[in-house]
């Protein structure tokens, strides 16, 4: 069983960071075949993929962020994070963290790319 559970989500100011994790269980961030990404949605559209971890250690970003997040893991404590920095308005939305246990895990991944998700956490970026 695969659970994910998003914290650190909240609201700041336009130029400010903040730091998502994803406390994850069912799923070891060490297997070769793992797929780790964060997406966000905001109201009216679906889920966009942000950022992608793979087992492999390779690492994807949207164009939107490149630069500014940073996708990351800790294996000891079996968490993903995302680091944001220089948060724009247009950043704000629910970040959701979503798995794959195996399978290509795609630079570019839509929601059905990934199996299991997280109840997702929401960021606010004021001007």
């Amino acid at each position: 069983q695969v659970q994910l559970v998003e914290s650190g989500g909240g609201s700041v100011q336009a130029g400010g960071s903040l730091r998502l994790s994803c406390a994850a269980s069912g799923v070891t961030f060490s297997d070769s075949r793992i797929c780790m990404a964060w997406f966000r949605q905001t109201p009216g559209n679906e889920r966009a993929g942000v950022a992608t971890f793979a087992g492999s250690g390779k690492k994807n970003y949207a164009d939107s962020v490149q630069g500014r997040f940073t996708i990351s893991t800790d294996n000891a404590k079996n968490t993903l994070y995302l680091e944001m920095n220089s948060l724009k308005p247009e950043d704000s939305g629910t970040y959701y963290c979503a798995a794959r246990r195996s399978g290509y895990c795609y630079p570019d991944a839509k929601e059905y790319n990934m199996d299991y998700w997280g109840k997702g956490t929401l960021v606010t970026i004021t001007s």
